[in-house]
């Protein structure tokens, strides 16, 4: 039988990847922001597009979290009686 592979997952990781992901959008709004008069409607669209995908993002991290949360103190209260 072959091995079985799990995926591993860093909270560390994660929200540095994340952090990344909000300076790189950071960077965007700059952009835009400093050639205000050569924005076009599209690079609105653009940008608004991926200030929402950091939204979601940010909204996933917080679920996760609260779900490991909910479990470690599931596993703790069983563990009690």
């Amino acid at each position: 039988m072959g091995e079985s592979q799990w995926a591993t997952l860093s909270f560390s990781t994660l929200i540095k990847q994340y952090v990344n992901l909000q300076s790189q959008v950071l960077e965007q709004v700059k952009n835009v922001a400093s050639r205000i008069s050569s924005a076009t409607p599209g690079k609105f669209l653009l940008l608004q597009f991926a200030m929402s995908q950091v939204t979601q993002v940010g909204e996933s991290i917080s679920n996760l979290i609260y779900q490991v949360q909910s479990l470690i103190n599931s596993v703790v209260r069983n563990q009690k009686s």
